[in-house]
């Protein structure tokens, strides 16, 4: 049933290291997220199986069953979609990356609560740089505050900054919103707050990662290239 899973993943490698070579970057520079949300547990093991160890959810009720079921396998587990707070004591204790960090409250509601292993829960700061008013995310003019007072937090650790930008045909179109992003983040860095790094940069999916990493990219979110299209909802 997933025997195409293999195949899928040799092909993103191929292309992850023809991106990396074009931009004058190391395969290890670059993290592939493989998205298996809606997906079910046995297609995880399956791309496991064929090497990848990092995995992107975005609901937390769906995530934690199928955390259960894969407990046996040292993935690690990214949250990648968006985060109510009321949610986010038990994504804290699932999740070992929060990309989709957006706002005061939030944060205030991740830092006090245990992450796995007990330790400091990376955390990313999503902005809507096509402010969309379907997508979340901050505003570049609010990322400056918000990674302030991020900063001023116990038990969180802030590592960089991810972009869903708009969906348009051609990924070249894109490559101005990465581009803005990686700025964005280097003007957070050099502010030099305390437990703050902007190493990473959460950008780039099925259609339009090539580009991303062209432009700095160090995690890539890829589900349909990997696992096909999405199965339906309930």
């Amino acid at each position: 049933m997933f025997t195409n899973i293999r195949e899928n993943i040799a092909r993103i490698e191929e292309r992850i290291c023809a991106a990396c070579d074009r931009s004058g970057r190391r395969r290890d520079d670059v993290r592939l997220i493989a998205v298996s949300k809606t997906h079910p547990a046995d297609a995880i093991r399956a791309a496991f199986e064929a090497g990848l160890r990092d995995f992107g959810e975005s609901r937390v009720q769906e995530a934690k069953s199928k955390i259960l079921q894969l407990a046996d396998l040292p993935i690690t587990w990214h949250l990648i979609g968006h985060l109510q707070s009321n949610k986010a004591r038990p994504a804290r204790e699932l999740f070992h990356w929060i990309h989709t960090v957006d706002s005061l409250r939030l944060a205030e509601k991740l830092s006090p609560s245990p992450s796995p292993g007990g330790e400091e829960l990376p955390v990313l700061i999503e902005v809507n740089l096509g402010e969309e008013a379907s997508k979340e995310g901050i505003r570049s003019t609010e990322l400056a505050a918000l990674a302030q007072q991020i900063a001023q937090m116990e038990g969180l650790s802030l590592r960089g900054l991810m972009v869903i930008p708009p969906f348009l045909d051609n990924p070249e179109d894109v490559r101005p919103y990465f581009r803005r992003l990686r700025a964005l983040a280097s003007d957070t860095e050099r502010r030099s707050l305390p437990n703050v790094s902007m190493r990473e940069l959460s950008m780039g999916m099925s259609h339009d990662f090539e580009v991303a990493i062209e432009e700095g990219s160090t995690m890539v979110r890829v589900g349909t290239a990997i696992f096909g299209s999405r199965p339906p909802i309930d």
